[in-house]
């Protein structure tokens, strides 16, 4: 007997629910980042305002940063994108347990690897897995 196993084009999602962005105030509020490939987008559902939903097709970049201030570490990722002329910048504050899973889940659905900012290099030994 054999059997056939035919894809069915069903996406992956990957939701990370350890992420903050900022508000219009500039406080860090809880979200839920989600990369959908059935909506080929990445999505942001914070617990209080309206989600955001930027198109993969529409990324232009995304960087990551490591900050220390005092004794506060922090891992930021930022994705740049355009709707239609309008450059936007998207804000997530990552947990320092989920970054390096949100960073590889980036580049696997978006194609897109996050480019490393400042000191982010040297504090992870020149390699973000290292951590």
């Amino acid at each position: 007997m054999v059997f056939i196993v035919a894809s069915l084009g069903f996406g992956e999602e990957t939701s990370f629910r350890r992420v903050r962005m900022p508000n219009l105030k500039g406080k860090r509020i809880k979200a839920v980042l989600t990369f959908s490939d059935n909506d080929k987008a990445v999505e942001v559902r914070p617990a209080k305002g309206s989600a955001v939903t930027v198109p993969f097709s529409q990324i232009d970049k995304a960087s990551y940063e490591y900050t220390a201030v005092l004794s506060s570490k922090t891992h930021w990722l930022q994705i740049d994108y355009h709707e239609q002329t309008a450059h936007k910048v998207l804000v997530l504050l990552m947990d320092k347990h989920e970054y390096i899973h949100i960073l590889d889940a980036l580049k696997a659905h978006t194609g897109i690897d996050a480019e490393i900012l400042g000191n982010a290099d040297k504090v992870q030994g020149g390699d973000r897995r290292a951590r």
